[in-house]
């Protein structure tokens, strides 16, 4: 037998979260070979000594569909030894674009001077087949475009024939090779949405899914992760309940000081409501901020009929000045950093907080929120200190939480390498084996890379992936479990993480001796593959 690859002298971490092996690891034709090694033949030989070996890195939550066709060389995510990523969540995903949701995601599109339009995910997919990506494709379909390609950004219950459009759309996804529903329910036109509306669109997906065999998740970046945050974990847990879909929250977080001390209550929750067997995950990213839109800062109401209208009100003095009253009863605003503009005039902004820009200009800082959002149509992009370190350390020990970029993957360079964005999407992975695995002890190697590769496969139903087993996708990552580490911080966030060798993806090395190779070698994970 000759081999394409043949590994020796590493630590091979199956993924399992067992101890560890020191076994060679072949690759033949995209898969691991671990039999006959030992008479076998190889076209290129590495040698790993001093190295672990672990399946590729699976991102939870990730958000490239858009930058993926700007860029499919998709560097920082393999910087950090990620393989696979699970797209589509918060309630955004490629498809299905329709009406009034085609037309509001067109800015997104604009951005990145993508040319390619589409409706369904088949149609996605068919073009970025073509671009040939550089990681695994994975996606929910999410609830934002299901309901905005039906009713739009209104405020209001779905009649009886847009509920079936409702599941005509979510049968068509699943069919193109969705793995489950995503809802983001702070944004438009999720925050609309009833949970009566969520369990029966969940039901529906769920269903269709079984009757084909094939994966189904509900996932959610929940109506409050901040004051009503008990109220929203619970509201997962019914649709759980109503469903009988297994569930996953997105971020798990406890944000703003004066909610930190609710983690008990949450961890209780879904402690209690595992223990009834409710099929019940999470992912989280390893930092304290968040990160997302500016606008998201506002209250539902201003969201109500799409962007043309939320101007209309930021503009009208009258509901500015009720805006801005509600603004000024919520806490933190002046510590709110912005991450990206659009106007070139204004991008000396990013990366500066909103109490410093608006002190420079000698502007109210509600005015200037209001008239910042207004001047960039509200293209902003934010990051807001909030969360709690503690929290942060106790999520991250938690069995059934995975590790998620919460990002779009970005290369540095080209037309991806722009503002100021959230380190996450560089460093991730890095930063969870390197400080809080390595550094501060939280858990063994082999339970943090089990977060990374096993638990993830199997949470979506992912084939073949994030293991190391004879016959599995060869998705590897060779690394230096004592430099491991990542580089990327807020100031400067477009910078490599070190410790990382090599990288491969269905069998091909796309970082070799810690340098890209141009090697695209990822594929679509239809309904998981």
């Amino acid at each position: 037998m000759e081999l394409d690859f043949l590994i020796i002298n590493g630590t091979v971490y199956d993924g399992l979260g067992g101890p560890p092996k020191d076994v060679s690891v072949g690759i033949k034709d995209r898969r691991i070979v671990l039999d006959k090694l030992d008479t076998a033949q190889a076209k290129e030989v590495i040698n790993a000594k001093g190295f672990a070996i672990a399946p590729g890195f699976i991102d939870t939550h990730s958000h490239s569909e858009f930058t993926v066709l700007a860029d499919p060389g998709q560097e920082g995510k393999l910087f950090q030894g990620i393989t696979t990523e699970i797209n589509g969540n918060c309630g955004l995903s490629a498809a299905p674009l329709y009406g009034e949701y085609l037309a509001h995601r067109i800015d997104d599109l604009k951005e990145y001077d993508i040319t390619f339009r589409w409706n369904t995910l088949r149609e996605y997919f068919s073009i970025l087949e073509t671009l040939k990506p550089s990681i695994n494709f994975a996606t929910l379909v999410g609830h934002g475009n299901i309901r905005g390609s039906v009713i739009g950004f209104s405020d209001r219950i779905p009649s009886e024939s847009e509920k079936e459009r409702f599941y005509s759309l979510i049968e068509q996804s699943i069919k193109d090779g969705a793995i489950g529903l995503s809802t983001g329910l702070i944004y438009p036109p999720g925050i609309y949405s009833s949970t009566a509306e969520l369990i029966k669109l969940t039901s529906h997906g769920a269903r269709f899914s079984s009757s084909m065999n094939l994966p189904f998740i509900y996932t959610s970046h929940m109506r409050s992760e901040s004051d009503s945050l008990i109220e929203s974990v619970e509201e997962v847990i019914s649709i759980a309940e109503g469903s009988t879909s297994p569930v996953h929250i997105s971020h798990i977080k406890t944000a703003g000081r004066n909610n930190w001390n609710k983690i008990d209550k949450v961890l209780e929750l879904i402690y209690d409501a595992r223990k009834r067997g409710i099929n019940i995950t999470a992912d989280r990213y390893p930092y304290t901020a968040s990160s997302t839109d500016l606008d998201s800062i506002l209250p539902a109401w201003a969201f109500e009929g799409g962007k043309e209208r939320e101007l209309e009100r930021l503009r009208d003095p009258h509901t500015a000045r009720k805006i801005k009253k509600i603004l000024a009863e919520g806490n933190g605003m002046e510590d709110i950093i912005i991450s990206s503009v659009e106007s070139p005039s204004k991008k000396w902004m990013e990366g500066k907080s909103l109490k410093e820009i608006a002190a420079e200009l000698k502007k109210d800082l509600l005015d200037f929120i209001i008239e910042l959002l207004i001047e960039e149509r509200l293209r902003v992009g934010a990051i807001f200190h909030a969360m709690s370190e503690e929290n942060l350390r106790r999520f991250l020990k938690e069995p059934w939480i995975m590790i998620g970029t919460d990002s779009s993957s970005r290369s540095f360079h080209g037309s991806t390498k722009k503002g100021k964005p959230h380190p996450r999407g560089f460093g991730s992975m890095p930063r969870f084996l390197g400080y809080y695995v390595r550094d501060k002890k939280l858990l063994s190697l082999e339970e943090a890379i089990k977060k990374l590769t096993y638990l993830p496969a199997k949470t979506f139903g992912l084939k073949d992936r994030g293991i190391i087993k004879n016959g599995a996708f060869a998705d590897i990552v060779i690394f230096d479990p004592e430099r491991i580490v990542d580089r990327a911080d807020f100031s400067n966030p477009f910078l490599k993480p070190d410790g990382i060798r090599y990288v491969f993806v269905n069998g091909l090395p796309a970082i070799k001796d810690g340098e890209p190779t141009g090697k695209r070698n990822g594929v679509i994970l239809r309904n998981g593959g």
